[in-house]
């Protein structure tokens, strides 16, 4: 029998990304299904949208839309309806237009929909694609459509059931020139890359990433994709409870009054 396998992204069912998702998962099953924000959705991170109406939109064979929704609100409309009494083995988020890395996963609507389909039992890849902004705001895909599917059965085989979910990112180079498939740890940043970045219009600001924060870990996710041309795997970890602080808080006590 076929992975089963479901599709999100947070850029929106209409996006090119994942087109190429979809060609990947189709390299792989031939029990694809893609259930994705009808807009763009970057940054959503993990947000659920309780208390609000939403509409799930069909626009072709096992290919639907969540009016309104994030990457995390269609893993679970795919999981707990679409796909009725057989939820996706498999849930792939991607391909995202642009890096997810180091700290930035925390608010990566891509990072989340794979959170999200390991805390619905799947296995959870996301996928994105890098750029460099500094040549070209329209990501190049030949690396994601060339190792992606590759990469995700490398993953599948290599899962044995730990409580993560991946987090893959294509090099920006030319294929010939990528370097292979590398496990490492995510930069975690000396602060939060995300700034208040002001507008030419009065009153009016963004949210931005101005600037990466120094110094960064050679052996990371960050310069190893950047400089060592690797695609690169960080695996994470949904248990994220701090053993040594657990341990340390353990001792408290209240004083008696």
């Amino acid at each position: 029998m076929s992975l089963r396998i479901l599709i999100t992204n947070d850029d929106g069912v209409d996006a090119p990304g994942i087109a190429i998702m979809a060609e990947i998962a189709s390299a792989i099953s031939d029990d694809v299904w893609i259930v994705a924000p009808d807009g763009n959705q970057s940054g959503a991170g993990h947000r659920f949208s309780f208390g609000r109406e939403l509409a799930l939109v069909e626009h072709g064979p096992r290919r639907f839309s969540v009016t309104g929704g994030s990457p995390a609100d269609c893993v679970v409309a795919g999981m707990t309806h679409v796909l009725g009494d057989r939820p996706a083995d498999l849930v792939l988020s991607g391909v995202n237009a642009g890096q997810n890395l180091g700290d930035i996963v925390n608010c990566s609507g891509t990072a989340a929909g794979a959170r999200e389909g390991v805390l619905q039992g799947a296995i959870g890849i996301a996928m994105s694609q890098s750029m460099d902004y500094e040549v070209t705001r329209d990501p190049e895909w030949s690396n994601a459509r060339r190792y992606g599917a590759e990469v995700v059965s490398a993953l599948v085989a290599a899962h044995a059931g730990d409580d993560v979910f991946y987090n893959v990112n294509f090099p920006f180079c030319h294929g010939d020139d990528v370097t292979g498939l590398v496990a490492v740890p995510h930069q975690r940043f000396s602060r939060s890359p995300i700034r208040h970045y002001a507008s030419d219009n009065p009153g009016k600001f963004f949210m931005a990433i101005p600037e990466t924060p120094k110094p960064l870990d050679p052996k990371a996710d960050f310069e190893v994709l950047r400089r060592g041309n690797a695609i690169t795997v960080t695996p994470f970890a949904l248990q994220q409870t701090h053993q040594g602080a657990l341990a340390r808080l353990g001792n408290m006590a209240l004083k008696a009054r």
